[in-house]
């Protein structure tokens, strides 16, 4: 039987809604799709051939320099891999019978050999002091996954924030650009996977009480159990 795989997106839709969660996994019942706009992944591509540029001379964008540990990992074949979503860097913890997996955007190492995940945020607007409070699991679970490869970490994570302040000539776009250090817990991931896990293993769990979904659900069930005169 094939192991099963919790990525990031998959701890994210259990955080958001354990229902949603437990009947995607065991019941195969996804949530309807949704439109996605492409604009946030066509700016992720373009970031990573900008970073890739300075990678090969091993340096840091200006914009960052002085901000940010260490170097960016220069290993092309490593942040390739970790890059890509249907491989990225995999653990397979002894504590749960599942496989672990993340996509990192990039990855800094510094002279003693400590590794740093970093990812970019674009938004519409600059973000607010509590907006890295959003992203926490997800930088936890790339801590945690370096560190169950065998990589040394600081248990500090980086994000950097991309929102566009200025349209120029010739289609131009300027971004404010702001980098913040988070302080990563690995525990606290795997604590999140455990708990995943052992929902998995229950009865289906009740929804969340913020789920837009499941609250479609319920109104439209309750609406058509609800007798109606023929008119």
């Amino acid at each position: 039987m094939k192991r099963l795989t919790l990525s990031n997106s998959r701890l994210g839709l259990y955080t958001e809604c354990p229902r949603c969660f437990w009947l995607e996994i065991n019941a195969g019942i996804k949530r309807p799709e949704t439109i996605f706009p492409s604009l946030p992944g066509g700016l992720d591509l373009q970031f990573k051939r900008y970073f890739d540029q300075f990678r090969d001379r091993s340096e840091l964008p200006p914009e960052v320099k002085g901000k940010l540990p260490g170097r960016l990992l220069s290993d092309t074949q490593t942040i390739d891999r970790w890059r890509d979503w249907r491989r990225g860097i995999r653990y397979t913890p002894a504590w749960a019978d599942v496989e672990v997996m993340g996509a990192l955007d990039e990855c800094l190492v510094d002279e003693a050999d400590f590794y740093y995940p970093l990812d970019y945020k674009t938004r519409g607007y600059a973000p607010k002091a509590d907006t890295h409070a959003f992203y926490q699991n997800q930088m936890n679970l790339y801590t945690l996954l370096l560190e169950g490869n065998g990589h040394k970490t600081k248990r500090l994570a980086y994000l950097i924030y991309y929102h566009p302040i200025e349209v120029k000539a010739h289609g131009l776009i300027q971004f404010q650009v702001d980098v913040h250090e988070v302080p990563t817990d690995p525990a606290a991931a795997e604590s999140l996977v455990k708990d995943a896990v052992a929902i998995l293993h229950g009865p289906a769990p009740v929804s969340s009480f913020s789920c837009g979904f499941c609250r479609w659900n319920s109104a439209v069930q309750e609406w058509e159990s609800t007798p109606r005169l023929n008119i």
